[in-house]
């Protein structure tokens, strides 16, 4: 039998942070069988592992897509790995990922990753997005994976109550909507992450929107490391360090299941 565990990442406490499912699997499996594993799990995301020699082959489903960059699920990953005793707690967990090596070292009670940057270009709003939204934006842009839309302040992003219809019909991954924290000391900027689209009408905590949104709030706020809250009923916090074109994202984890996911075989 394959065990699952699952992990509330970036978060120091169960039930908050973003639940993710982690699977080590012994050999490569189908994609069709590992995408029914994630619809069964039903979080935003599930993460399968394969060893290397050097690492881990590391890919992620939601229970709709698989998707190519998911930073609440490698987190946990790591957290799996080094918890149950698959890596020893001082060597770096190595991931080769659709989106290229990722790597996560232990950082005292914080584990940090590395991962690509995801610039924001400003761009035209696709047609009925500010609507889906409700709201009047400061700027809208475009990274690799999703929209970025900045709002006027930290009330606004806390209140949206998007039409989730609409924004199914927004051609991207999601939609990342953020302000400037209003003068809490503790972080420097709220964010909300909507992907319908990907079968995840709000995501709790998005490391991956963090790519794009460290190097926008960088740039703005005139720092290379900044501390950003995910406003989600769940709620969590990321801390963001700018490295050349790469991104470190800091967060925490905790295990709140561990089962067997019992099935005569994988499918491979």
């Amino acid at each position: 039998m394959l065990r699952i565990t699952q992990v509330d990442a970036f978060t120091n406490r169960p039930f908050a942070g973003n639940p993710a499912a982690v699977c080590i699997l012994p050999k490569a499996a189908e994609p069709a069988w590992m995408q029914n594993v994630a619809r069964e799990m039903n979080l935003a995301e599930t993460a399968f592992l394969v060893r290397r020699p050097d690492g881990y082959d590391l890919r992620w489903f939601t229970p709709a897509v698989e998707v190519d960059l998911c930073g609440h699920a490698t987190l946990a990953s790591a957290h799996v790995l080094w918890e149950e005793r698959h890596l020893p707690s001082t060597t770096q967990a190595r991931f080769y990922t659709k989106s290229g090596l990722l790597t996560a070292d232990r950082r005292d009670a914080w584990i940090e990753l590395d991962f690509p940057a995801t610039p924001a270009s400003p761009a035209p709003p696709p047609e009925g997005l500010i609507e889906a939204l409700g709201i009047k934006p400061r700027f809208v842009g475009r990274s690799r994976f999703d929209f970025l839309v900045e709002v006027t302040d930290e009330p606004t992003v806390r209140g949206l109550e998007p039409d989730f219809g609409a924004l199914t019909r927004v051609a991207a991954r999601g939609v990342i909507v953020t302000s400037r924290a209003n003068g809490d000391m503790q972080y420097d900027f709220v964010s909300r992450f909507f992907a319908p689209q990907s079968g995840v009408p709000e995501d709790p905590v998005t490391g991956s929107a963090h790519c794009a949104l460290a190097p926008y709030w960088c740039e703005k706020l005139g720092k290379t490391s900044l501390t950003g809250y995910q406003a989600s009923a769940r709620g969590g916090i990321v801390r963001v360090r700018i490295d050349g074109q790469r991104v470190r994202l800091a967060g925490q984890a905790v295990t709140v299941l561990r089962g067997e996911l019992a099935v005569d075989k994988i499918a491979s």
